[in-house]
């Protein structure tokens, strides 16, 4: 332990190590297969950072995230430690110069997405890597009964048995008992070995709120609580209306969803990172490997399809340890929209089958052919096609996935690319180019290799920058000259693909075991329920539920979210003894000045009326806190 202790301080700055962190250093390190279950925040990267570097040979850390990928590949290099990642948009050469280095002992952490493990290239690559384990980020996603089952995760098995003797470790923040038991079996851990650290957050209030009004609702929550805050919102549409809403009340905003270009991600994340914009409005995209600890506030405008998913992005409120809040808003509706999502993730059995047969005709595949075919799939032009919905049709798809039958990769993330269209000499010829023009050729020349004979991946952050143009200014260049035929431009887009990984079957001859349809559903129906019971509680703490349904016993309430205060305020003082308390506290801050809390004792009433009273302001905003005073 002395040797992780003195890479911890030489790299981290840290003395020492926190919660189960030195439990989980110490399994791996022994090269025993580990399971830590750590809430966000928790320190997770320590975890295999730190006992990698302890090794000799290549860490491979398998992760979803690209955003994730680039910010721990960057963080490591600043301190002095070899790491890369490989994922879409980088070319073949720079994949393999990549993974050579790895063999050659030049890369100490190699991070990939779950879907390259299936690549012919990476596989070969791989078996000449002296890898020292493997640790697998967001692991709940490798079971079948986990909230965000990802079938790209299967293939860690495979590697598993090209690597016989690696350890792996495997990490996640949400994870159910049954959960924690399928993470190991579908892994082939040698042996049961789970580290589990509390998921309790002391710091955090969580809060349902009941409004009919949600709008009118998030506003005043937003005016009368102070700091960094993000709102989850169903569709992506909602975010730019919500944000446009916040913004007319006077509160800065800015919106995040997956269909926006990674260069204006980029940008609004860093706005908002950076508390140029105080409101984050975001679908489920926004959230995952974001490291802001300062976040006071999470508001749920439109529940989640579960318990887990709520609370990891709950849990982005109150990294920092100071109070936080995490508020749902709920109302009678939304009971009816989470039923809903269980027929519309699990259509009939019937209409998958149709989807598969109009998926042939869409791409004119005959029965016994199209086997490893892969196609661009544009979801719009296929339901107005054949009169379907979309969200019926993403759910077919993903279930004829998990069947076997297809592979449906939902929008990657594809650069742009250019290649000149005329010769070296006729470029260097050219009149009637602009100063900025002239910029960007140049820039084009002198950063990227081989532009006359094949199209190149291209950054077009780095070229803006290097060229000092707005992103959307390079764009309208590298279309001009594409008009005047100079160069072929295919700008960056975010396009889903379809493979057939079986020759095309007959409808009537479509298989949909129990394992892939109707267990999943019931998994499903299990988990919207739970949801909507966290939401219409009233008897039990919030703070309890949530840990109860991670498996983890707690024997005392939190005392802060709305369920406690209700109860303390109703149990111990009476209507009218409240009311006078109330009216006391709001006259002792109506001068708009903060005042300690302690001034409470110069009230001359029993100190339980005055806590209860103090309660029921906070629960209400009709009062803040912040560092030990009230203000109102």
């Amino acid at each position: 332990m002395s040797s992780y202790l003195s890479l911890l301080k030489q790299y981290w700055g840290y003395d020492d190590f926190r919660g189960i962190q030195r439990e989980i250093i110490e399994s791996i390190g022994s090269g025993h297969d580990t399971l830590g279950l750590m809430p966000t925040g928790g320190g997770k990267s320590i975890t295999f950072q730190v006992p990698a570097l302890a090794k000799e040979g290549t860490c491979v850390v398998i992760t979803p995230l690209i955003a994730l990928m680039k910010d721990q590949v960057e963080n490591l290099r600043r301190r002095g430690i070899r790491a890369a990642a490989i994922y879409s948009g980088l070319t073949r050469e720079e994949i393999i110069i990549t993974l050579e280095n790895c063999i050659f002992g030049d890369i100490r952490f190699l991070y990939v997405s779950p879907e390259r493990l299936s690549s012919d290239l990476f596989q070969t690559k791989l078996r000449h890597m002296k890898v020292s384990f493997i640790t697998v980020d967001e692991a709940h996603c490798i079971s079948q009964w986990g909230y965000d089952f990802r079938p790209s995760y299967l293939e860690i098995a495979k590697i598993r048995k090209m690597l016989p003797g690696v350890p792996v470790l495997a990490l996640t923040a949400t994870a159910t008992p049954q959960v924690v038991d399928d993470i190991q079996d579908r892994l082939s851990f040698n042996e049961k070995r789970v580290f589990r650290m509390s998921f309790e957050r002391k710091n955090l209030a969580y809060v349902v709120r009941r409004s009919e009004d949600k709008q009118k609702e998030l506003i005043h929550i937003l005016s009368s609580l102070r700091g960094s805050s993000i709102v989850y919102v169903r569709s992506r549409r909602r975010t730019k209306e919500i944000a446009d809403l916040i913004q007319q009340a006077g509160i800065t905003a800015t919106f995040y969803h997956a269909g926006l270009d990674s260069v204006e991600k980029d940008k609004r994340q860093k706005a908002w990172q950076e508390d140029q914009v105080r409101v984050m409005v975001a679908t489920n995209a926004f959230g995952m490997g974001i490291d802001k600890p300062d976040v006071r506030l999470v508001i749920h405008i439109d529940s989640p399809d579960s318990v887990e998913a709520y609370f990891q992005e709950a849990g982005r409120a109150g990294r920092d340890g100071q109070k936080a809040y995490a508020v749902l808003l709920y109302n009678d509706g939304d009971q009816r929209k989470l039923e809903k999502r269980i027929t519309d993730n699990f259509p009939e059995k019937d209409f998958i089958r149709e989807i598969y047969e109009h998926l042939a005709y869409f791409y004119q595949i005959g029965v016994g052919s199209g086997f490893g075919y892969t196609f661009e799939f544009n979801i719009d032009k296929f339901c107005h096609a054949f009169h379907h919905f979309p969200i019926q049709v993403d759910a077919a798809l993903k279930i004829l996935t998990r069947a076997g039958y297809i592979e449906y990769t939902e929008e990657q993330d594809n650069q742009a690319r250019v290649m000149f269209t005329i010769s070296r000499n006729e470029l260097y010829r050219l009149e009637n180019t602009t100063p900025n023009e002239e910029k960007v050729i140049t820039a084009l020349l002198r950063n990227y290799g081989g532009l006359f004979t094949d199209y190149n991946y291209i950054d077009e952050a780095f070229i803006a920058s290097q060229c000092g143009l707005q992103t959307h200014q390079l764009y309208m260049i590298l279309k001009g000259l594409g008009q005047r035929h100079i160069l072929h431009f295919i700008p960056q887009k975010k396009t889903p693909y379809i493979r057939y990984t079986q020759r095309r079957e007959d409808k009537e001859q479509i298989l949909l075991m129990p394992v892939v349809y109707e267990e999943r559903k019931q998994q499903f129906r299990e988990r919207i329920h739970a949801m909507t019971r966290y939401a219409a509680s009233d008897d039990i703490c919030r703070s309890r539920y949530l840990l109860r349904y991670f498996g983890e016993a707690n024997d005392h309430d939190c005392h802060q979210c709305d369920v406690c205060l209700s109860h303390r305020s109703e149990g111990m003082v009476s209507e009218p003894a409240l009311n006078e308390a109330m009216s006391k506290i709001l006259e002792l801050v109506s001068d708009g000045k903060p005042h300690p809390i302690t001034e409470l004792r110069d009230i001359q009433l029993p100190t339980a009326e005055l806590d209860a009273a103090l309660d029921y302001l906070l629960k209400e905003e009709l009062i803040q806190q912040e560092d030990g005073s009230i203000f109102g």
